[in-house]
């Protein structure tokens, strides 16, 4: 590796780096510029009322924010005079902070490939940079406002890999590898938080469950919403260095990464709404044992609701209102019809195992799960009266020597 130039000022830190095989990095470190601030003219009010030293600092302010200005388009011309080719990407990267990928071409450098790429730099997801870049075949400009990103992909451990492309789209691959490191350090994060949750739902199923599996799927659309451009970047790349990058090595090995990370994130998405469905499924369970129950309860104490109904109102003419036994004779009443509605209703087989209750034993067995009709059936079988055995000679129709002889 050669590094044939470094520019530096206040404006732009340039640097372009010369590999054994012809092609060439140029790296492009922006100042970081401060926002403008809008800030509201002062009334004329206000403004007799403003000490002389605010008045001073509003207008340093401004005048810092005028010359910042100044510095953002100086950067973008001196980038201009220095690579006339990418005067349109220079004006369209200007401020942007979404994904954007766009093939061209010139007479110049052939098939062109540029844009800009979102990607997470730290743990922290709203840590989002852009890697704004400009490719050609022998030629590749990276622009940053974030000094992360370059030191990380000019360390040493990575240079080897850079050393060994022979084309500059090669190499952006190999950039784009280093990239995706922390998308599989944020993956493996998100795995562990899958798990825990997982071992958390098979534990105890709390109905606060499904707010943190709705934020694990959160996080899983955050980095599918990152993954979807470099899938993207993957294929523009394809599409216009078809010849240069089907046989590289980069390009192969990115390619297998990026299957790798897509057959994850299709897993992760099956497993969460593996858990969303098991959520709802043991919500609706839930649901219905309470309707069932408090419909049984409902059932259970109708009788004594109509009768108290019946003796609390207001009539002279009442049964047994006035025998000193009437009260003993009506709770009699109302008992008897509530066993008989009970009595009638685990018949039926609607109480299950709501009043009943679960017994262990009854359960789970040897063989696991015991059904209610296999319960029911053995009730059926332990009342139903059992036929004698019949003898041999008794099922072939011939009657037993001992016992002609006793007739005879």
């Amino acid at each position: 590796m050669e590094n044939n130039g470094q520019a530096g000022g206040k404006a732009m830190i340039h640097r372009m780096l010369r590999y054994p095989s012809g092609w060439e990095w140029h790296v492009l470190q922006l100042a970081k510029q401060q926002a403008v601030r809008q800030e509201p003219m002062p009334s004329r009010k206000k403004s007799r009322k403003l000490a002389a030293s605010a008045r001073e600092e509003l207008r340093a302010s401004h005048a810092a924010a005028k010359k910042e200005q100044e510095a953002a388009q100086g950067q973008a011309d001196e980038l201009k005079r220095a690579f006339p080719e990418t005067a349109s990407w220079i004006d369209e990267c200007a401020g942007r902070r979404t994904n954007q990928i766009t093939i061209g071409e010139s007479q110049e450098s052939g098939h062109l490939l540029y844009g800009t790429l979102m990607f997470q730099v730290s743990e922290d997801q709203t840590d989002v940079q852009p890697f704004h870049f400009w490719l050609s075949r022998k030629k590749l400009l990276t622009m940053h406002d974030d000094f992360r990103l370059p030191l990380r992909l000019q360390s040493e451990e990575h240079e080897t890999k850079l050393t060994g492309c022979g084309t500059a789209p090669e190499g952006l691959f190999v950039m784009l590898s280093i990239i995706l490191e922390t998308f599989h350090e944020g993956l493996d994060g998100f795995e562990s938080r899958l798990g825990d949750l997982e071992a958390a739902m098979r534990q105890a199923n709390r109905t606060g469950l499904i707010d943190v599996i709705f934020e694990r799927r959160y996080d899983l659309l955050h980095w599918s919403h990152l993954f979807i451009p470099v899938r993207e970047l993957h294929g523009a790349a394809k599409e216009a260095f078809m010849e240069v990058l089907a046989d590289t090595d980069a390009f192969k090995r990115i390619t297998h990464k990026l299957e790798r990370i897509d057959a994850l994130l299709k897993h992760y998405a099956l497993e969460i709404d593996t858990l969303i469905s098991m959520d709802d499924a043991i919500a609706s369970f839930r649901g219905n044992d309470i309707m069932k129950t408090l419909t049984i309860f409902t059932v259970l104490f109708l009788p004594a609701t109509i009768i108290s109904s019946l003796w609390g109102s207001n009539f002279i003419n009442l049964p047994w209102k006035d025998e000193p036994w009437g009260f003993a004779v009506m709770i009699t009443v109302v008992a008897v019809i509530t066993v008989v509605i009970y009595i009638w209703l685990w018949k039926k087989g609607w109480t299950g195992d709501l009043l009943n209750g679960r017994k262990p034993q009854e359960i789970v067995g040897d063989g696991g799960m015991l059904s209610r009709s296999s319960r029911t059936g053995k009730r059926k079988a332990a009342r139903r009266p059992v036929a004698p055995k019949r003898t041999a000679d008794e099922s072939t129709g011939n009657e037993p020597l001992s016992r002609r002889k006793k007739r005879g």
